[in-house]
């Protein structure tokens, strides 16, 4: 499989613009504060950004000191990010699952947000992640929360006589790889452009976690800032997102 059928780079511009002008999405108003209060990045620190994008949250960890590396598998994503880079900020177009300009045990942290879930060798990529941390060193990652957010098999669903909205699960156990469309504004077949996102069950992250000499420090289950317009189903919507959480951050730290 190419290494593109994973990236984001094809929709490189359409993305910048969402986190950069964007003033309500989830990465701005929900996963930055939360990320900051964990990592709480210090002068000085070395941290890696895997699946780094066009630098969005690299950027965040930077101005609070930190030397930052960032490396996604797209270019186009790249060459964005390093054009709005700072002095202590540095991008390169490399997997995940094989840094290889990086050497053993360089960084204090790594941050893999919202990438986790488009890397299809889930288990070398977190060896590579533990190999480049320092001894004790931390990992935070943040991705769609895989008990309720299942591509191709997860759905809302509302019942009448309760008045209650819920998420409808067919798949937890399988591992699943889907193409995810990265257009769904655009009707033109001609102009989609997909992805490809793995999920896996909570067991084979921990597993993978425990092979790599990871053990978990931390688990939050974050919900969506977001309320429903007002219409018949506000109430049960929004009770919903409060009870149904969106993403999954955990904290890693190399035994």
């Amino acid at each position: 499989m190419n290494k593109k059928d994973t990236s984001w780079g094809k929709v490189a511009k359409w993305y910048n613009s969402l986190l950069e002008e964007g003033e309500d999405t989830y990465q701005e108003k929900l996963i930055k504060p939360n990320l900051m209060r964990i990592l709480n990045p210090q002068k000085g620190e070395t941290i890696l950004d895997v699946g780094c994008g066009q630098g969005y949250f690299g950027r965040v960890m930077a101005q609070s000191g930190a030397t930052v590396v960032g490396v996604d598998v797209g270019d186009e994503l790249v060459k964005i990010a390093k054009s709005q880079a700072s002095d202590n900020e540095t991008y390169l177009v490399e997997s995940a699952e094989k840094l290889s300009n990086i050497r053993d045990e360089k960084f204090d942290a790594a941050i893999c947000i919202l990438a986790l879930q488009n890397i299809k060798n889930l288990g070398t990529a977190i060896l590579e992640i533990s190999r480049v941390l320092k001894p004790k060193g931390r990992a935070v990652l943040v991705l769609n929360h895989p008990a309720f957010r299942v591509p191709s098999a997860s759905s809302w669903g509302f019942d009448e006589k309760a008045n209650a909205q819920y998420r409808r699960i067919d798949s937890y156990m399988s591992e699943i790889s889907q193409a995810v469309d990265m257009t769904q504004g655009i009707k033109d077949p001609k102009n989609k452009k997909y992805t490809l996102s793995f999920h896996h069950p909570l067991q084979v992250y921990f597993k993978t976690f425990a092979k790599a000499g990871l053990s978990v420090t931390r688990l939050e289950e974050w919900v969506s800032h977001k309320t429903s317009d007002k219409g018949p189903r506000k109430t049960a919507e929004d009770k919903a997102r409060k009870e149904i959480p969106l993403f999954m951050c955990l904290e890693l730290k190399k035994i």
